[in-house]
């Protein structure tokens, strides 16, 4: 196994060119927004940011690569994204008549999310997204097995605030990039020398306790970590450096034992007890 660096070895670049940190206009679970002082030094340079489970977007939104190719499983995501950038103005409409006093309860909620769940409309469903991520549990999205959007609703104390500086800046960055709905496989074999790939997949149970991994209807499992794995291996020799992040286990220092491993504590922000949202480790694996 190569060296583990801890945290406290690395040097943190707020201050490089290279970085330019903008919130993400969704809440996400997993998001790395606790990760990024350790995570963005380690990126390379490079032409293109490939980002297969690019999530709530928080390391596409804090980097700057001249391109960017995003994917995601979840069609949904990814038509939410696709309308950030070519619809903004007309989604701003549906989502501002959203954001109201009148649908903040759980009577309203459920009716959105039915209707999300039915609608076949991508700019309705796209604004709802946007609603269902801000009004419902502590962001989390999460389906059930028959595909349908299962989070219940968060009980927010006001009508949370509408991200609309966040949007703008996503619009604007995404103009950029190149967005794919699909499995990680197919965005991580069309790297090619001067790209970097970043990975944060579900991540792997830790300690027993199981990880969230319901960002779709199929859910993810060690076989998919492995083949990651794979993939990123045969990246590195031929000249694309791969990151993946997860949990710091013996299993996950097993599984990226050819990469080199970068030790964090990050807390966790998705129990509902925030007594339980407690630091624990994470590693970041880099294969090159």
């Amino acid at each position: 196994m190569k060296n583990t660096h801890p945290a406290s070895a690395l040097r943190v670049a707020h201050d490089s060119p290279s970085v330019v940190v903008s919130a993400p206009f969704l809440k996400w679970a997993g998001g790395k927004r606790r990760l990024l002082p350790i995570l963005l030094p380690l990126l390379p340079t490079g032409k293109r940011l490939i980002d297969p489970f690019v999530g709530g977007g928080s390391v596409f939104l804090s980097t700057r690569f001249p391109t960017y190719g995003l994917s995601d499983r979840n069609e949904d995501l990814m038509q939410v994204y696709k309308t950030v950038r070519d619809r903004l103005p007309a989604l701003m409409t549906v989502v501002r008549s959203l954001f109201v006093e009148e649908y903040r309860c759980e009577e309203a909620y459920r009716h959105h999310r039915e209707t999300f769940n039915t609608t076949d409309e991508p700019l309705l469903k796209a604004g709802l997204f946007i609603y269902l991520n801000r009004f419902g549990f502590n962001g989390l999205c999460r389906y059930n097995a028959h595909g349908d959007f299962n989070t219940p609703y968060g009980w927010p104390r006001r009508v949370p605030r509408l991200p609309v500086e966040e949007l703008a800046i996503c619009s604007s960055r995404l103009a950029s990039a190149k967005l794919k709905t699909g499995d990680f496989t197919d965005a991580m074999k069309a790297a090619r020398p001067g790209d970097v790939v970043y990975c944060d997949p579900p991540y792997l149970d830790l300690n027993g306790n199981r990880s969230f991994t319901g960002y779709t209807a199929s859910g993810f499992g060690l076989e998919q970590h492995e083949a990651i794995v794979d993939i990123a291996v045969y990246l590195a020799r031929r000249g694309v450096p791969v990151l993946i992040s997860n949990h710091e286990s013996p299993q996950t220092r097993e599984l990226y034992g050819g990469a080199t491993l970068h030790s964090v504590k990050v807390r966790r922000s998705i129990a509902a007890n925030v007594s339980s949202r407690k630091a624990v480790g994470e590693l970041i694996a880099v294969f090159s």
